[in-house]
């Protein structure tokens, strides 16, 4: 009897480990961190579902991917090990945000713009590398 709760709590354990992370996105900053922090750790995947989904953004986060890919390991596990550092937060209007941030690998500011859409909050990339 034992033996068998054993086998139960470790199937529960293990299961409960490799459930994927929540995509929330009810707020700007949620949504800015979740998309950083999957960057950042390579989780391409996950940080695309944070993306407003048009052509323009798909193609400049397909080039990001895309450059990374060949980072050396040591600057993967840099930016893998980096804490998100928020500057600031600029609230444009109801459905606009400009978040500032850099992280703890490279000290170096950037700027992701929020839209909110469908009562979610997205990464509308293209504003990263244009400015609009």
């Amino acid at each position: 009897m034992n033996r068998l709760i054993r086998i139960f709590l470790v199937t529960f354990v293990i299961s409960g480990c490799s459930q994927p992370a929540e995509i929330r996105k009810g707020d700007p900053l949620e949504s800015a961190r979740g998309f950083i922090e999957s960057s950042l750790k390579g989780n391409y995947d996950e940080a695309q579902k944070y993306i407003l989904q048009d052509r323009t953004n798909i193609e400049y986060f397909n080039g990001m991917k895309d450059f990374n890919s060949k980072r050396s390991n040591d600057e993967k596990d840099g930016y893998r090990d980096a804490n998100i550092l928020i500057d600031s937060t600029q609230k444009i209007s109801d459905s606009v945000t400009i978040i500032s941030y850099s992280n703890t690998y490279k000290n170096k500011p950037s700027k992701l713009k929020l839209v909110k859409k469908n009562n979610e909050w997205l990464v509308d990339f293209k504003y990263t590398f244009t400015g609009n």
